[in-house]
C-alpha cells in the first residue's frame, strides 16, 4: 500500500494569497480533493490522507507530523503563488534526498504537460513542510492568483482538473502505482440516447 499524504496549503484565518476574487486556500483544497478523488477512483494500492479536508487553520509542523505519525510515504503540498509572476513551479527541499529529486525530475512534466502551463522550473527551498516531513516531499506552486490570465484560468473547474490529473500522472509513475482494470474515463459529453456526434 502506497500512502500519500495531501497538504492543501493555507486554511480557515489565513487564506493564503488573495486576489481576482480568489482565495488560495479555497483553490488548494478544490485541486488537492481532485487529486484524492483521481487516485482512490482510478488506482489500486494507494491510500490518501489530507491534512485538511475543510476550511480549518493547521500549523506547518501540525502537517509535517501528520504525515510522519501516519508514515505516509510521500508528501504533497498545493499552494497557489502570488507576486506577479505567471505559471507554474515546484519545490523540493535545499536538502532533499536523491531519491525526492528523482520524484520531483518524473512528476513536475506531467503538470506542466497535461495543464499546458508555463514552466518556471524545478527549484529548492527551505519551507517548513519539505524541511520537517521524513518522506520525499514536493510542493507545488499552481499558478498566480494575482495574474488576470492565471486567475481566470483557476477559476474554470476544468483547469483545475487538468492541473490534479497532470499531479496524479506524476504520482503513478514516480510511485509505480498500478490503475484498476477496467477503469472508465467520462467522454466529453454526456451520452444522450438518439443523438449522433
Amino acid at each position: 500500500m502506497v500512502k500519500i499524504m495531501l497538504d492543501p496549503g493555507h486554511g480557515g484565518h489565513d487564506p493564503g494569497a488573495v486576489a481576482n476574487g480568489l482565495k488560495e486556500k479555497d483553490l488548494t483544497l478544490d485541486i488537492a480533493r481532485r487529486i484524492r478523488r483521481i487516485l482512490e477512483s482510478e488506482y489500486t494500492g494507494v491510500e490518501v490522507r489530507m491534512t485538511r479536508e475543510t476550511d480549518t487553520f493547521i500549523d506547518l509542523s501540525q502537517r509535517a507530523r501528520m504525515a510522519n505519525q501516519w508514515g505516509a510515504d510521500f508528501f504533497l503540498s498545493i499552494h497557489i503563488n502570488a507576486g506577479g509572476g505567471t505559471g507554474w513551479e515546484s519545490f523540493r527541499y535545499v536538502d532533499a534526498s536523491s531519491r525526492t529529486v528523482a520524484y520531483q525530475n518524473v512528476i513536475h512534466p506531467e503538470v506542466i504537460r497535461a495543464a499546458s502551463v508555463t514552466d518556471r522550473g524545478k527549484k529548492a527551498a527551505n519551507f517548513a513542510v519539505l524541511r520537517e516531513t521524513k518522506m520525499p516531499a514536493l510542493l507545488t506552486e499552481n499558478m498566480f492568483i494575482d495574474h488576470a490570465q492565471d486567475a481566470a484560468r483557476l477559476k474554470d473547474p476544468a483547469f483545475r482538473e487538468k492541473l490534479a490529473r497532470g499531479h496524479v500522472v506524476g504520482l503513478e509513475k514516480a510511485l509505480g502505482l498500478k490503475k484498476k482494470e477496467q477503469t472508465v474515463q467520462p467522454g466529453p459529453f454526456p451520452d444522450v440516447p438518439g443523438t449522433h456526434w
